[in-house]
């Protein structure tokens, strides 16, 4: 009786150890399960997180590049203005002088009108005293030689008057051709520099991308390097015309 009860209550144990080993062997499982997919899942978190770190590593790597592009952009910009604003100082004395020289071609220009004036009189003058001259000569018998001395005189007079005016219509027409020439190369500076004031002024971006085409455009007019008109006066009176000095020929004897 006893040994029968003793193995029910050992089968019982049996059964409940079994049980308690069934309970304890499905929880493992199911916290197995369970720590399997936490460490999944953190494992695919520590991996996007990796790829976001790579990405925003390239993004950096990128940003960083932009960054160095952009300040050698922006001194090559600073390096440019300052060109370009060096070359504006410079056109300015260009247009300057171009300027004066014109002033300076008109003045002259206006004095040579006077004097060709001047010198149309005087030989209006001398014709009607050679007219003159010249009826009396006809009219007398009597001192011929004085009379034709006198013509003679006058008619060189004349000569020489005509020489000068020719030398100032000479000098008259040089005048207007470097008049003209300084002209067309002021308003061709005008033009290259947008400075013309008949056309609306160029704006400072505009200025600085003409600074910044190709330099040195090779099209670019210049104006001429050497247009000085030389004028000599003799102790006469008489005007004599320099040929303009080129680098090929020696300077005229004084």
């Amino acid at each position: 009786m006893n040994k029968n009860l003793i193995t029910i209550i050992l089968v019982v144990a049996c059964l409940g150890l079994a049980v308690v080993l069934i309970v304890v062997k499905n929880q493992a499982t199911t916290q197995q399960t369970s720590n399997t997919s936490t460490i999944l899942d953190f494992s695919n978190q520590l991996t996007s997180a990796r790829d976001q770190i790579t990405g925003l590593s390239q993004v950096n790597l990128v940003l960083t590049n932009d960054l160095a592009s952009s300040r050698e952009t922006s001194s090559t910009l600073s390096n440019q203005l300052a060109d370009a604003t060096s070359a504006i100082v410079k056109d300015e004395q260009q247009i300057t002088n171009l300027t004066d020289r014109v002033t300076d071609l008109e003045a002259r220009n206006q004095a040579l009108d006077q004097r060709t004036t001047e010198l149309t009189n005087t030989i209006a003058q001398l014709d009607t005293e050679i007219t003159t001259t010249q009826m009396k000569l006809a009219n007398s018998e009597t001192n011929n030689t004085f009379l034709e001395s006198e013509l003679k005189k006058q008619v060189a007079e004349r000569t020489a008057l005509e020489q000068k005016f020719n030398n100032l219509s000479q000098m008259r027409e040089q005048i207007h051709k470097l008049k003209d020439e300084a002209l067309v190369a002021l308003r061709l500076q005008w033009m290259r520099e947008g400075t013309d004031p008949s056309r609306p002024q160029v704006k400072g971006g505009q200025l600085l991308m003409q600074h910044t085409t190709p330099a040195n455009n090779p099209t670019a007019a210049h104006a001429p390097a050497n247009n000085e008109l030389n004028v000599e006066v003799e102790s006469g009176g008489a005007v004599r015309v320099i040929p303009p000095m080129t680098p090929g020929t020696n300077s005229p004897p004084q």
